[in-house]
């Protein structure tokens, strides 16, 4: 008699170095081209409204926001993945509309 041998895929594996738990050089890249862009708006803002607690609140939620949002869990899929997950699976869906039609009559359509 064969004995089977259960499968084993191992979870949480790394493939890439990472700056901390679920967020590596790709994700690093993509916060400070975040943040540059945050601190061209931030600059803009600050130009206009002269309030300096306005200007660095809104940095910090911009940072924060992009780290929390690309940060990876254990299945290795991020916020932004999971957004574009939904966007993907709403274009996939095809749209069948129902059109009511008459059933057709026995006799021809003419009631005697």
């Amino acid at each position: 008699m064969t004995r089977e041998k259960p499968l084993y895929i191992p979870q949480g594996l790394k493939l890439r170095t990472e700056i901390f738990n679920g967020f590596a050089k790709e994700e690093l890249i993509k916060t400070i081209i975040v943040t540059l862009v945050a601190g061209a708006i931030d600059a803009l803002l600050f130009l206009f409204i002269q309030n300096t607690v306005v200007a660095i609140v809104f940095m910090l939620i911009a940072v924060s926001g992009t780290v929390l949002m690309l940060t990876k869990d254990n299945s290795n899929i991020s916020v932004v993945d999971q957004v574009g997950f939904l966007i993907k699976y709403r274009f996939r869906q095809k749209k069948y509309r129902y059109v009511y039609k008459l059933k057709r009559r026995r006799d021809g359509g003419q009631n005697k």
